[in-house]
């Protein structure tokens, strides 16, 4: 009996231990922040259905200095291609040579637009010879990346980037040698990259209170499982989308997303939980892009508290430099920085040993995002950064778990939700 007792007793401060879980006695019940939480997307709604039509270069009497695509048909790609074609031609009889005039996408001529909130190209070109030694091969794989969507176009098929590379291997020596002329034959043409049908393999997932149509079969997001639905590389298969969630939780990691999704946390806090797995792919933004526009729904951050989470974030927001051709189709407007956040490492009291020192690297790129503009017009953003370059400490989404596995799910998020702490 007196055994028994000892065991009670050595049980009782294991059963507690959830309840000392930092913080975790301020948060308020659920339903209170729920509220909060519909409050947020009243709010969005509104912004959303008050809101004119969309700027446009145009509008603000840019269209003569930058330039932006549109999505083709397959015929308009075809016959942008063989128009193209002909010029070239032509150019060869009349003793001009052979080259193309292919835009440029160096930093020096990409321009972010405030009005827009987005990173747009500027209007600069380049000859790309082909009686050049410098450009000769490029200006070849060029053609072959030319004659190659021409097939598909003609074909109406799709095939992936790593279809396209494995055509002429020994020309395109490596694959980012043809994923780069892929993006700027998309930019020569005027058209989105998915009008070219070349698509990227499968890498974002999506799981929670979504349902959608994937080429006619409709997709419950909340009986996927914690793998949740891959989202389509092909964004044109993607419909008839329906959901009663209060917000999108776009998150960075593929760790933290398993996390929240094997604790179904979409079901506590109605949400969608989306994740491209680290750098942001096409189809990926497309689909946030989509879910934004369609379902009205406020979209809140979850990334690491270090400067590619900042740039993570800012690619979905504001575009890349890669693709700035196509930032109007690809960027999500509105996206508030939920967390990890710099302040949070001193606020949540997360031990110096689960913190990481900032290497010389990761300080430049700090302070060379403090240089962007599309930092500076977000102060709160300009003093987090300062905080992180200052204290020249980082942490990953998963140094929460020195509290326990679930506190992300069970106590992190919920205080952030209840106290409104984003930006």
């Amino acid at each position: 009996m007196a055994d028994k007792k000892q065991k009670q007793k050595r049980r009782r401060p294991d059963s507690d231990d959830e309840s000392e879980l930092p913080f975790k006695n301020i948060l308020k019940p659920d339903p209170v922040i729920l509220e909060t939480l519909k409050k947020l997307l009243l709010a969005t709604t509104k912004a959303s259905s008050s809101s004119s039509k969309p700027l446009t270069l145009s509008d603000l009497n840019l269209a003569d200095t930058c330039r932006e695509v549109t999505d083709l048909s397959l015929s308009s790609v075809q016959s942008t291609i063989e128009t193209l074609i002909l010029q070239v031609t032509h150019s060869i009889l009349s003793g001009n040579g052979f080259g193309f005039q292919v835009p440029s996408r160096a930093s020096s001529n990409q321009l972010y637009v405030p009005e827009l909130d987005r990173i747009v190209l500027k209007d600069k070109s380049t000859l790309r010879p082909f009686a050049h030694m410098s450009s000769v091969r490029k200006t070849t794989i060029t053609t072959k990346i030319l004659a190659l969507i021409h097939q598909l176009s003609l074909k109406s098929i799709h095939v992936t980037k790593r279809d396209l590379f494995y055509t002429d291997v020994k020309l395109f020596q490596d694959q980012t040698q043809s994923d780069a002329v892929l993006d700027d034959v998309a930019c020569m043409l005027g058209c989105t990259r998915s009008s070219l049908n070349v698509i990227a393999s499968e890498k974002g997932v999506v799981v929670g209170r979504l349902i959608f149509s994937d080429n006619g079969d409709m997709i419950d997001c909340t009986k996927m499982g914690m793998g949740g639905k891959a989202i389509p590389p092909n964004i044109d298969r993607v419909g008839d989308m329906t959901s009663d969630a209060l917000f999108i939780l776009l998150v960075e990691k593929d760790a933290a997303y398993i996390r929240l999704a094997e604790d179904r946390f979409y079901n506590r806090f109605p949400c969608i939980i989306v994740t491209a797995k680290g750098q942001p792919d096409v189809a990926t933004r497309l689909f946030l892009r989509k879910m934004k526009i369609e379902l009205k729904l406020p979209v809140l951050a979850l990334v690491d508290s270090d400067p590619y989470g900042l740039k993570i974030l800012s690619v979905y927001g504001c575009g890349s430099k890669n693709m700035s051709y196509d930032s109007a189709n690809l960027t999500t407007p509105d996206i508030k920085w939920l967390g990890i956040r710099p302040s949070d490492l001193d606020k949540y009291k997360i031990p110096e040993q689960c913190r990481l020192p900032m290497t010389e690297q990761d300080i430049k790129t700090g302070k060379d995002l403090l240089e962007e503009d599309f930092v500076k017009k977000n102060p709160g953003w300009v003093e987090e950064l300062n905080l992180m370059v200052k204290t020249k400490q980082k942490a990953e989404i998963q140094a929460l778990s020195t509290f326990g596995f679930q506190y992300l799910s069970e106590v992190y998020l919920p205080l952030k939700l209840q106290q409104k702490d984003w930006l």
